[in-house]
């Protein structure tokens, strides 16, 4: 804590020496607190993007070097155009997103509602790191508000340190009395059972695959039957 309190000490008292107004001077000053890995054109273009002023000009230097990430909606996986949800209705909202970056997600960032209507308890979901260019499927469980009509809820990525990156992403949700919505999602679910049948729950066929079973079966019984008529006599 001591070192701190000293290198704290000693810039400011670097700060309250640096009354200059003369810009080459300023450069220089800034490169000897950065390093003077800094050219002096770059120096001068934060220098100058700070009005000359020192100090803003170190905070905006810092601020670029810190790692940027991005996040890009690829589509809305449910909630999607024409689809509607009875009211007072519980579901799942599910974007398929990639991150369009150059950096790995942190760990610890979060889907943070940011502004319209909140259609879950939760402000924060927790979502897991990606590398650069992965794709992942971001859901969150919701529940439609009891009144028919539009209703919008929006929704951003944050840093653990509460900075947002990537694109903003919507719920457009349409509540409407008998709307499909619920039964487009159990009708998924019950194909995702079929696609990957449990151990313990027994396959079920789709009716029509059943009819067309049911159908070739029945002409093989009549082939055999065709085949066991007497011969005619020549």
């Amino acid at each position: 804590m001591e070192v701190d309190n000293e290198l704290d000490q000693t810039l400011l008292q670097q700060f309250s020496c640096m009354g200059t107004t003369d810009k080459d001077d300023l450069v220089r000053q800034l490169q000897k607190l950065v390093g003077h890995h800094l050219n002096s054109s770059t120096a001068a273009f934060f220098l100058d993007m700070n009005n000359w002023n020192l100090q803003a000009a170190i905070c905006s230097y810092f601020d670029c070097q810190a790692p940027t990430f991005s996040m890009g909606l690829v589509k809305d996986v449910t909630i999607g155009e024409g689809e509607s949800v009875p009211p007072d209705t519980q579901f799942t909202k599910t974007w398929r997103v990639q991150n369009n970056g150059d950096e790995e997600w942190p760990q610890g960032c979060c889907l943070q509602f940011t502004g319209g209507v909140q259609l879950c308890e939760a402000e924060r979901i927790p979502v897991q790191p990606i590398q650069a260019g992965a794709i992942t499927d971001l859901s969150v469980e919701m529940r439609s508000p009891p009144n028919p009509g539009i209703y919008q809820s929006k929704w951003r990525m944050v840093t653990p340190t509460g900075s947002y990156f990537g694109d903003v992403i919507w719920v457009i949700l349409t509540v409407a009395e008998g709307g499909t919505l619920a039964l487009t999602q159990q009708l998924s679910h019950l194909s995702d059972l079929g696609a990957n049948p449990s151990p313990h729950v027994p396959h079920m066929l789709n009716p029509f695959t059943r009819l067309a079973s049911s159908h070739n079966a029945f002409e093989d019984q009549v082939d055999g039957a065709m085949d066991l008529r007497p011969s005619e006599p020549q």
